[in-house]
């Protein structure tokens, strides 16, 4: 099955969310090419893609280098999510248990990539519930936004070894959909900030990690959705 630039693009992004690319990992164009069965002129086109979205950047007579975000950085993106998740919440009109099964059925699958010890699709699966819950309720222009936001701050989380575990992550996803359940949009979008901010307060900036992986890296994974989104 053939392969384009925006879906070369999309599963660096979903690596980045699964925490198989690192900050400050290499993008060889060559190599990348050679993965996915395509020209470098189209691996240039989808780098290019996600230069302009802030995942990577060029470095001079070296090439593509995932950006290691600064802690600043990491502050505006998790300042952004903030704005806008509980933006969400706080404009919830549509009935909120049409929304529930959805939300249910991903902490599930959280619920048992914690359990199977599987830390690729456990990461995926936790930064993606924001984008879920923005999908679910309706929103697929800011649920892009949120994939993005969500990759930057997971960045951030493996460049400064989040102290966050998944099992707390996954409880509080758990707390915010039990809120809305219950028709308590105002507690929701209140849990939803605590967490935001117990990811944040986590993070450990005075020591940062690199490391130097690709081809696993890129491996697709089974929780990963379509470019499109579902």
């Amino acid at each position: 099955m053939s392969i384009n630039q925006t879906q070369i693009a999309q599963q660096v992004v979903e690596s980045i969310l699964a925490q198989k690319l690192a900050p400050g990992e290499r993008l060889g164009e060559q190599e990348l090419a050679d993965l996915f069965g395509v020209s470098r002129t189209m691996v240039r086109e989808a780098l290019m893609q996600l230069q302009a979205r802030g995942f990577i950047e060029v470095r001079p007579r070296r090439g593509w280098y995932v950006v290691e975000p600064s802690v600043e950085d990491a502050r505006d993106a998790f300042s952004a999510r903030r704005i806008i998740e509980s933006g969400i919440l706080a404009e919830a009109g549509r009935p909120l248990q049409s929304v529930i099964p959805r939300l249910r059925a991903h902490i599930a699958e959280e619920r048992q990539a914690i359990d199977a010890a599987d830390a690729a699709t456990r990461s995926f699966l936790l930064a993606d519930f924001h984008v879920c819950l923005a999908e679910a309720m309706g929103h697929r222009t800011l649920s892009d936004m949120l994939r993005d936001l969500t990759a930057r701050t997971t960045l951030a989380a493996s460049l400064y070894q989040s102290r966050h575990e998944a099992a707390q992550s996954c409880a509080e996803h758990a707390a915010i959909v039990e809120a809305l359940e219950a028709g308590d949009t105002a507690l929701a979008r209140e849990r939803l900030l605590a967490h935001i901010g117990h990811v944040e307060s986590a993070l450990n900036p005075d020591q940062p990690l690199v490391r130097d992986r690709l081809r696993d890296s890129l491996t697709p994974l089974a929780a990963s959705r379509a470019a499109t989104g579902a």
